[in-house]
């Protein structure tokens, strides 16, 4: 009997990783699971949209403008008599690839300059958090159209302008986690043997802020896939013909009385995107709080 208690003592009491109770409690999270099949189902309709699509979402028919959601089209068409369905799908892609790639973007030079402020801190620190601070003084949306104005209108620099502004938010968070974590021992023993600093930033610190850093790039996309559609609703972001949501419902606006299907699904797809990151989001910071380790 002694025996087997030795034998099962060890493995009852192994330890369990944060990724692996992150994951536990992230499947345990129904908000968090609901996000994730919405973010995973928007992902394969704008991948299988070459595939899936009935109707080519750039060709116009005009006899078939605004007519309503039927067998033929499923959620009606435009006032050039495309199917609203297609565009939608394709503008799956569009939407997700400004999404990514601004919220990369941001969170690349975020995250070096995050390092850089909490790591060395003193003038260094105080420099680029001055540069942050005048940044966050304009509002989001503004300072994208300001850009926009600057560089012109456009899908690449529509993902250009999203990245910028997201900067100061990546950069404020990566430089609380490093100010917390450069404390640690681990950090001490690598000043001790003589570890540059580059070094302990990419092998020591990075890792350990990685968490805080990969929940606020999900809640990032949310808001750079909103900042695409407010873009291109003004005029200033996706040009025509080409199917991006925002531009779909600037196009459906004159005809919310008359045919309010033109907007109305654009717009629901907006939502269930921002919803479905928003979601995911929140359970990924639940998942990875160490505070809430089983």
């Amino acid at each position: 009997m002694a025996i087997s208690e030795a034998v099962e003592t060890p493995i009852a009491a192994r330890p369990r990783s944060l990724w692996r109770d992150a994951w536990t409690r992230l499947l345990r999270n129904r908000a968090a699971i609901f996000g994730g099949i919405i973010v995973l189902l928007i992902i394969a309709g704008g991948l299988a949209a070459p595939f899936i699509t009935p109707y080519d979402p750039i060709k116009q028919n005009l006899r078939a403008s605004l007519q309503p959601p039927s067998p033929t089209h499923l959620l009606g068409t435009d006032v050039h008599g495309r199917d609203i369905f297609s565009r939608i799908l394709y503008g799956a892609a569009i939407s997700l690839r400004i999404g990514f790639l601004g919220a990369l973007l941001g969170g690349a030079i975020g995250v070096v300059l995050g390092l850089v402020s909490g790591f060395y801190g003193g003038a260094v620190d105080m420099i680029i958090m001055r540069l942050v601070d005048i940044q966050l003084a304009f509002p989001g949306l503004l300072l994208a159209i300001a850009i926009i104005a600057v560089i012109g209108p456009g899908l690449e620099n529509v993902i250009i302008a999203v990245g910028i502004f997201s900067v100061p938010t990546f950069t404020r968070v990566v430089r609380g986690s490093v100010l917390s974590v450069k404390q640690q021992d681990f950090v001490t023993a690598a000043r001790t043997v003589g570890a540059p600093n580059h070094r302990i930033m990419r092998l020591h610190l990075f890792p350990n802020i990685l968490a805080p850093v990969l929940v606020l790039l999900t809640m990032r996309i949310a808001t750079a896939i909103l900042t695409a559609a407010s873009l291109s609703f003004l005029g200033l972001g996706a040009q025509p013909p080409t199917p991006e949501w925002g531009a779909m419902l600037s196009d459906g606006r004159d005809y919310l009385v008359l045919a309010p299907h033109v907007a109305t699904f654009p717009g629901l797809a907006i939502l269930l995107a921002v919803l479905g990151f928003n979601l995911l989001g929140d359970g990924l910071r639940d998942a990875l709080d160490p505070r809430m380790r089983i």
